[in-house]
C-alpha cells in the first residue's frame, strides 16, 4: 500500500534519475516539447529548464508537464507556472558542458533563457505491481484493487 507521501517521494526519486519531461503552455495550441529539468534536492517547489528566447515556452505562464519514469512504473502530470529565472547564481549553478553544447555563445549567449517551473499540483500514478498482481495480470485477473492505492493528487 502507498500513501501520498510515498508516491510523492517516489516521483522525486524517479525524476532525479531521469529528468526528462514534456512541457507545454496551458491554453496554447502548440504541442508540448521535451525538456530536461535541472533539479535541486532542497528545492521541492520548483525545477528549472534552460531554453532559448525563441522557444515556444519562452513567454512563460501557466504550464503542464508530463513525466514517465524510465522503467514506466510511474507517470505524472504536473501543473505549474513557467517564469523566467533571473537569479544569476541559479543560472550558473546548473550550467554544464552538456548545456553549453546547445548554446554557441556559451553562458553569455544572448539567446539563453532559463525558465523556472513553479510547481502547483500533480496527479501521479504508480504502475508497479506486486508479484501477485503480475500473475493476476498474466492470467486475466483483476488488478484494479492493487493499483487503487498507487494514485494520488498531490501538491508539490
Amino acid at each position: 500500500m502507498s500513501d501520498d507521501k510515498d508516491i510523492r517521494e517516489r516521483f522525486w526519486t524517479d525524476l532525479s534519475s531521469s529528468p526528462f519531461l514534456m512541457v507545454g503552455l496551458q491554453g496554447a495550441h502548440a504541442h508540448s516539447v521535451p525538456m530536461t529539468a535541472q533539479l535541486d534536492k532542497d528545492a521541492d517547489h520548483c525545477f528549472w529548464f534552460y531554453t532559448s528566447r525563441d522557444n515556444r515556452l519562452a513567454p512563460g505562464g501557466p504550464a503542464m508537464a508530463q513525466f514517465a519514469a524510465k522503467d514506466h512504473y510511474l507517470f505524472a502530470c504536473i501543473n505549474g507556472t513557467l517564469v523566467p529565472e533571473t537569479d544569476e547564481a541559479v543560472i550558473d549553478r546548473y550550467w554544464s558542458k552538456q548545456v553549453e553544447a546547445w548554446y554557441p555563445g556559451g553562458r553569455q549567449d544572448p539567446n539563453l533563457l532559463m525558465l523556472r517551473f513553479d510547481l502547483g499540483t500533480a496527479e501521479i500514478w504508480r504502475a508497479d505491481l506486486s508479484i501477485g498482481g503480475v500473475f493476476k495480470m498474466m492470467f486475466g485477473g483483476d488488478v484494479r484493487a492493487e493499483l487503487r492505492d498507487k494514485h494520488a493528487e498531490v501538491s508539490l
